[in-house]
């Protein structure tokens, strides 16, 4: 962070970048392009099935591409991200596309090893060029969270704006003492939200369907979810940074307690002021009234 950014009477505490293992599940895409291309290569040219299963390039192909788009699809649900979904469709219609305009068919078996793994290197770049994009300045008066690769993302936030503090820590991160600590605002930015939904169908008609019927019900449930360069994502030392992170929070809050105090205790010396010059009036009072007599 520059100098010229910080604002008056502002100093940094920490400055900070997500773990290298924090990005696992994007990297455990390229390590899966990986294990399933060597696998192709080695069902096509070295297993007993090779002349059953694999014996043409069309069953070659056709199985790689649809265990590869399969898990795609299922990658994207569990995450809500269809890009990963289009990402490996992607790579299946680049690899069809080489093969054939190359006139590789014929060696389909040992093109798609190499091809996979070519492209999983390439991932690994791209997704280690992503995080180590991301930055997170712990100042003492804000967090600053920037991020992204083409399209620079920031984000700043004051602790007496935060409201909540989520932190989790997978097995990896327990392991290597990495985490993520998402501050959730009093606007509720750092909240995402969670939907299930339940389906069922009615036949009724004895010989053919003459009627179908779909019951469902919904159910959203708001759970702390933020994109990386939004939140403090797999940062090292997790437990010092959420100590530090808890300090600066709780101080921000002591803060306006504390003048509130005191506001209050003015407060009450003023009416003691007013109530000890009424009194005194009416001593006055009192005293003239008895001398007149």
């Amino acid at each position: 962070m520059y100098q010229e950014e910080l604002l008056e009477n502002e100093t940094i505490e920490k400055t900070l970048s997500p773990h290298p293992l924090s990005f696992m599940g994007l990297q455990s895409l390229c390590i899966f392009l990986i294990v399933w291309g060597v696998l192709i290569g080695w069902f096509a040219n070295f297993s007993e099935w090779k002349d059953v299963w694999f014996g043409n390039y069309v069953s070659i192909i056709f199985a790689w591409s649809i265990v590869l788009l399969i898990v795609g699809v299922i990658a994207s649900l569990l995450t809500i991200r269809w890009r990963i979904f289009f990402l490996y469709l992607g790579v299946v219609a680049g690899g069809i596309g080489l093969i054939f305009w190359q006139n590789w068919q014929d060696g389909s078996g040992i093109v798609i090893p190499y091809y996979t793994t070519l492209v999983s290197i390439i991932g690994f770049l791209i997704v280690e060029l992503y995080r180590r994009s991301h930055r997170y300045i712990i100042s003492n008066q804000r967090i600053i969270f920037r991020g992204g690769v083409l399209t620079k993302q920031e984000r700043t936030l004051r602790y007496d704006k935060v409201s909540d503090i989520n932190s989790k820590q997978g097995i990896l991160g327990q392991i290597f003492g990495f985490g993520t600590i998402i501050p959730i605002s009093q606007s509720g930015f750092g909240l995402g939200s969670d939907s299930s939904f339940a389906a069922g169908g009615v036949q009724v008609g004895e010989k053919k369907a003459k009627f179908m019927g779909i019951f469902g019900g919904g159910k959203e449930v708001q759970t702390p979810r933020a994109r990386s360069y939004y939140e403090l994502h797999g940062v090292h030392p997790y437990k010092d940074v959420k100590k530090i992170v808890e300090r600066l929070v709780q101080g921000s809050v002591i803060v306006p307690y504390q003048q509130e105090q005191v506001t209050f205790q003015k407060e009450q010396v003023d009416i003691q002021k007013q109530m000890r010059d009424l009194l005194k009036k009416q001593t006055k009072s009192d005293d003239g009234e008895t001398s007149k007599e």
